[in-house]
């Protein structure tokens, strides 16, 4: 290992609904960073990605940094964390403005997304991004970042994300109550993403749904920016309580053979009438079920949570951005079958995406119930370096930076 430097070590928390993840990373060069810390933890306050209990919440937060923070060698001061929830809201949003100085500097940039945000907002909610998908300047070509570009006037399209205040207010505050200042809050989604879409798929046109414990968050990408989110409230633990309704045996039990034996794609079932032993739902006596039942009712959940995703993208008319197809993510990809039921859906490419990098990546991290977590990492490591990316470059990069850190420091 490196030897730390404090003023390069980055932390990223993904609070989710069945587990808190922590990775403590350091910083070596412009384009390395090397993960010195992995702390796991039982998240036991949260429902649909929603703090449901505070103090269940903080204690989750403290022993998963305590682990991360023994295996780094160092003390965690500030972080930061990933948002989902069934409360997440997404809509894309038009903004016009006219170039003061006849071309457009960072002041323009800002105008016109504040007219892109002048939209009614329900009662309750606050935007928590506002991300540019393209600039058009007197109607010409699509631009990224127009920033030094002539014109009379100056148009966004843009995607805006809502969420509600008390739910973020609720993460934020058991996150500073476990002695972690929050420095960003990020769309797990987003987040994701990063993790496992190469840019050429995101130019081509692309979907990344991770299916987590609580939520099954969805983000589609298309010319290199994002398209449309969404935040399913249907994810790996209906799976399990299905299982456990339906075969009338334990979570814990329903939990563990979802694992082992759940499948949710028919053609490769078990075609024999294959029978495993459960226990009751007292967890006493002893039940003979067979694997047919158990992978009918896999598949059913499973099919209902890709026909809601399909639906929505087809309602929207998003389709023909799906020219490179769907990546399937997060814990509840690795359930056997997912993929090839993916396809039969979507009639589209479909992979199971895991953490990529230039860089050897622990183990531990090759997995994509790692996704998010490595996700935030790398999204930490680029605000940390201060580097632009893609879609917001140089000033406005920059600029909503700044408005997300005001936003989370008015909750204090």
């Amino acid at each position: 290992m490196a030897r730390i430097f404090k003023d390069r070590v980055i932390t990223a928390i993904d609070v989710g609904t069945t587990k808190i993840c922590v990775l403590i990373a350091q910083q070596l060069t412009e384009d390395e960073i090397e993960i010195i810390g992995i702390g796991r933890a039982p998240s036991d306050g949260l429902s649909k990605g929603v703090v449901v209990n505070v103090a269940k919440t903080i204690k989750s937060i403290k022993s998963a940094v305590e682990e991360a923070e023994l295996a780094a060698g160092i003390t965690v001061e500030s972080a930061y964390v990933g948002i989902s929830g069934g409360h997440i809201q997404s809509l894309n949003s038009h903004g016009v403005v006219p170039i003061k100085k006849g071309y457009v500097r960072p002041s323009d940039i800002e105008a016109v997304l504040d007219a892109a945000k002048a939209i009614p907002i329900a009662e309750g909610y606050q935007i928590l991004h506002v991300l540019p998908q393209y600039f058009i300047i007197d109607g010409q070509d699509r631009l990224i970042d127009p920033v030094d570009m002539y014109g009379i006037r100056l148009e966004v399209q843009a995607h805006i994300i809502l969420g509600a205040v008390a739910s973020v207010q609720n993460l934020v505050k058991c996150c500073e109550s476990a002695g972690i200042k929050v420095n960003d809050i990020i769309l797990e989604q987003l987040a994701s993403a990063d993790a496992v879409l190469s840019e050429d798929e995101k130019d081509l046109g692309i979907a990344v749904l991770d299916i987590g414990g609580g939520t099954s968050d969805l983000a589609l990408y298309r010319y290199g920016s994002i398209r449309h989110t969404m935040v399913l409230p249907v994810a790996g633990n209906h799976f399990t309580n299905d299982i456990a309704v339906g075969l009338r045996t334990t979570h814990k039990d329903a939990e563990d053979i979802k694992k082992e034996y759940g499948c949710a794609w028919h053609p490769i079932m078990q075609q024999d009438p294959q029978m495993i032993t459960i226990h009751d739902a007292h967890g006493s006596a002893e039940q003979q079920v067979s694997l047919e039942r158990l992978h009918r009712i896999v598949e059913a959940r499973g099919r209902e949570l890709l026909e809601l995703v399909k639906h929505d993208i087809t309602q929207k008319q998003l389709e023909p951005f799906m020219q490179a197809g769907l990546v399937i993510t997060g814990g509840g990809s690795l359930l056997n079958g997912m993929q090839e039921l993916a396809y039969s859906i979507f009639k589209k490419p479909v992979r199971i995406g895991t953490p990529t990098s230039s860089y050897a990546l622990p183990e531990a991290l090759s997995t994509p119930l790692y996704a998010t977590s490595y996700g935030l990492l790398v999204y930490a490591s680029n605000h940390h370096k201060n580097s632009a990316t893609r879609s917001l470059s140089g000033p406005l990069y920059q600029k909503i930076v700044a408005r997300m850190r005001s936003w989370v420091s008015d909750f204090f």
